[in-house]
């Protein structure tokens, strides 16, 4: 797979703006360096997820695999625990997707009936928890408005899908997020994007999820007796890894770890950035070479 040495000049402004709220000429310079240090591979390509699984990268995207995705979270002011397996970026900064894969094993899909309240509870404390990591690292904090979709579960596809409407200093966002049961655990994806793209963004990220494929011997129809089954079901997936133990002790310590909240501010600065990109694009002939 090829290593991009170009990376758009958007997306090298996009950094500085949102660390800095101004294209600060030194500041840029310095994300324009890291940015073009990081590994992306342009579409048409195919995104190795680990040894989990893969996604086929169209045109007009651009990918990042594993530890590179991390990198790019953490130059967005964003925490990473290093399990991140890919990230997909749409080339116009519509949105990005953030894979990661939890191996806890299979999980059952037998709670179907999904409390969306008590659900949207727990995910308002667990966001409080990461805000006080955000706020230890002198980086803006994110708050919970609301569900944009309540969890829904498609027994045909395996896919647990929800969406969470939410506000920080830089606008609003939302945070959708879709959990592809596997065998030997479940894919956890999120795409973030802002609020004014949901129509166009939506679509287009399931229709990527159409092309994603689990490696042969990890889809979720070969489970087989003996395998590792999961302690949680799919009420597990939303709130986080100790699932319903979660919901009914209320017991969040070290819950920010399994929040992916804490990303989804990026996406209001992307918007807002290539607004008045798009208003300056014919006087930029060629993408800055990093």
């Amino acid at each position: 797979m090829a290593r991009s040495p170009m990376v758009p000049f958007w997306l090298v402004a996009l950094v500085a703006v949102i660390v800095t709220g101004a294209p600060a000429h030194a500041q840029q310079q310095d994300y324009r360096e890291q940015l073009g240090a990081l590994a992306w591979q342009v579409g048409p390509t195919n995104g190795a997820l680990g040894t989990i699984a893969s996604i086929p990268v169209p045109s007009g995207y651009r990918f990042l695999g594993r530890g590179e995705a991390g990198k790019f979270l953490e130059l967005n002011e964003n925490p990473t625990d290093g399990s991140e397996l890919g990230l997909l970026l749409k080339d116009d900064g519509a949105f990005f997707v953030i894979f990661k894969f939890s191996a806890d094993g299979y999980v059952k899909d037998d709670d179907r009936e999904l409390d969306a309240d008590a659900i949207l509870e727990s995910i308002k404390k667990g966001t409080a928890q990461s805000n006080e990591v955000r706020r230890q690292r002198g980086w803006g904090t994110v708050d919970v408005v609301g569900w944009h979709q309540t969890p829904f579960y498609d027994p045909q596809t395996n896919h647990l899908t929800w969406a969470v409407r939410a506000r920080s200093d830089t606008g609003e966002s939302i945070n959708h997020s879709t959990r592809l049961l596997g065998r030997s655990g479940v894919m956890k994806v999120n795409l973030v994007l802002s609020p004014e793209d949901v129509g166009t963004a939506v679509p287009a990220f399931n229709q990527l999820l159409t092309s994603f494929s689990y490696n042969p011997g990890q889809r979720y129809a070969e489970f087989t007796r003996g395998d590792k089954v999961a302690e949680y079901g799919l009420t597990g997936l939303i709130v986080g890894g100790a699932g319903v133990a979660l919901l009914k002790t209320g017991l969040l310590q070290k819950f920010w770890k399994v929040i992916v909240l804490a990303f989804i501010a990026l996406a209001g600065a992307i918007k807002r950035f290539l607004g008045g990109l798009g208003r300056r694009r014919e006087s930029i002939e060629q993408p800055a070479d990093v």
